[in-house]
C-alpha cells in the first residue's frame, strides 16, 4: 500500500476526531475560560478551514483505495460525511440553530472517519492477503 495513501486516511481520521473534539468541548472550555472566545479556534472560521482541509484529502485517500479494494460503500459513507459538513457549514447555524450545526458536524465527522477506517482496513487486508487475486492485482505489468 503506497505510503501516501496510508498517511492520508489517518491525517483524514485525525481531522475529523479534531473537528469532534472542537465542537464537543469548545462550549465548555469558553463557560470555564471565556477569554477563549476570542482565540480563532472558537469562531466559526475553524469549521470552513477544517472542511477546507477535509474534502482533497478524504478524496484522494478514498478513491484510491476504491480503486483498490473495489467497495464503493466506502466511498458513499466518506462522501455523505463530507456532505454533512458542508451542510454544516453553509446552512449551520442560521437555519438549524447551534445544536443542529453540532449534530451535522459531530455525524459527518464521525462518517469521514469510519469511512477512512474502513478504507484503511480493507487496503491493508489486500496487502496483507496470501490469496492468488490479490497477487495479480499486485503486480505491475
Amino acid at each position: 500500500m503506497k505510503t501516501l495513501t496510508i498517511y492520508s486516511d489517518k491525517i483524514a481520521i485525525g481531522l475529523s476526531f479534531l473537528c469532534l473534539l472542537h465542537c464537543l468541548t469548545m462550549p465548555l472550555l469558553i463557560a470555564f475560560l471565556p477569554s477563549l472566545a476570542a482565540v480563532p479556534l472558537a469562531k466559526e472560521a475553524f469549521h470552513l478551514w477544517m472542511v477546507i482541509a477535509v474534502i482533497p484529502i478524504s478524496i484522494y485517500a478514498l478513491t484510491l483505495g476504491c480503486k483498490r479494494h473495489k467497495t464503493p460503500s466506502v466511498a458513499i459513507t466518506g462522501l455523505c460525511g463530507l456532505t454533512l459538513l458542508i451542510g454544516a457549514v453553509l446552512v449551520g447555524e442560521n437555519l438549524l440553530g447551534e445544536n443542529g450545526e453540532k449534530l451535522l458536524t459531530v455525524f459527518g465527522a464521525i462518517l469521514i472517519a469510519l469511512s477512512h477506517y474502513q478504507n484503511y482496513s480493507r487496503c491493508q487486508r489486500l496487502e496483507l492477503c496470501p490469496c492468488p487475486s490479490s497477487r495479480k492485482s499486485n503486480k505491475i505489468e
